[in-house]
């Protein structure tokens, strides 16, 4: 089979045909998007402008709603674009930008969820201790973190996958360029690389949700132990969310990288990488975030002071 190098656009197949059922999806797919933009700004601005939001907790969380907003405005525009005028072709570095910043915001995210437990570890086991074991620069050192080791395993993984070379197939059937789905279309023995991105996601999944588990077990012995019925009810409550957000981000991701070759259908990795990439972000804000009582008292006092500049 003839070789092509990296010269030639890739073509994206899409996720959603022009038929009425696919339309009627779509449309929701960008209703979700949008709304998941709106709620992440929304935790972003309040957290800046309401000085009691001004804690470790609500700085992770404000990270966390950064990282998916840039997640989303990394895949829905360039998916909406290819919908509305059917050129669906990338060219090889827009590839690139997408895998690399993909998996930036994909492996950082799954760092600042175990950097979350811990700040929930420490606040529910270690009240009174919380100014010294969780303080500004270790908190700092935890998103700074999240960030690089995202940053370093997205451009690893966007450079190698760059660097095969690619038959006359180059129709990668996804909605944006993902390392599994365009590793497919190599020519090359890509063996090595799959081996060493499997290595390389048991480090950025397994680790993370270890300690994930760790943090919330030893939050659920102290929650046991709490004599007040309405403080477990409460601390239930919080953990089962947040264990739920967890649970479908990481099993999403488990399930479309750490998969054998065997067992991967594109049509599943589709469904799966929309559900991670376009639908959890717009869970985040309403589990982590608006239940929590000061969120809701800042954005009722921004509401306020928006409407009193108006009278």
């Amino acid at each position: 089979m003839e070789n092509w190098n990296l010269t030639s656009d890739f073509i994206l197949l899409g996720l959603f045909n022009h038929t009425g059922p696919h339309l009627f999806l779509f449309v929701m797919v960008l209703t979700t998007a949008f709304t998941s933009l709106v709620g992440n700004a929304l935790m972003l601005l309040l957290i800046l402008l309401d000085p009691q939001l001004h804690r470790p907790m609500y700085f992770l969380l404000s990270q966390l709603s950064l990282m998916d907003m840039m997640l989303v405005s990394t895949v829905v525009p360039k998916m909406a674009a290819d919908y509305f005028t059917g050129r669906n072709s990338i060219s090889p570095a827009g590839c690139g930008l997408q895998i690399f910043f993909f998996l930036t915001l994909e492996g950082g995210e799954c760092f600042l969820l175990a950097a979350m437990s811990y700040d929930r570890y420490v606040a529910i086991c270690h009240p009174l201790r919380y100014p010294v074991l969780m303080t500004w620069p270790l908190c700092l050192r935890m998103i700074l973190g999240s960030w690089f080791l995202g940053a370093a395993d997205g451009l690893m993984q966007a450079a190698a996958t760059l660097t095969f070379s690619y038959c006359n197939s180059h129709e990668v059937d996804h909605f944006f360029c993902e390392a599994p789905s365009l590793v497919r279309l190599a020519c090359a023995d890509t063996s090595l690389f799959e081996y060493a991105m499997y290595v390389c996601c048991v480090l950025m999944l397994l680790v993370p949700i270890s300690l994930i588990l760790i943090s919330y077990s030893l939050i659920l012995s102290t929650v046991l132990q709490m004599h007040s019925k309405n403080a477990r009810k409460k601390a239930f409550a919080t953990c089962s969310s947040h264990l739920s957000v967890v649970g479908l981000f990481f099993g999403a991701a488990i399930f479309t990288y750490m998969r054998p070759k065997s067992y991967r259908s594109a049509n599943h990795d589709k469904i799966v990488s929309a559900f991670y990439t376009i639908f959890t972000p717009v869970l985040n804000p309403l589990i982590y975030s608006l239940r929590n009582s000061e969120v809701k008292g800042a954005l009722r006092k921004c509401i306020d002071q928006c409407a009193a500049l108006k009278s």
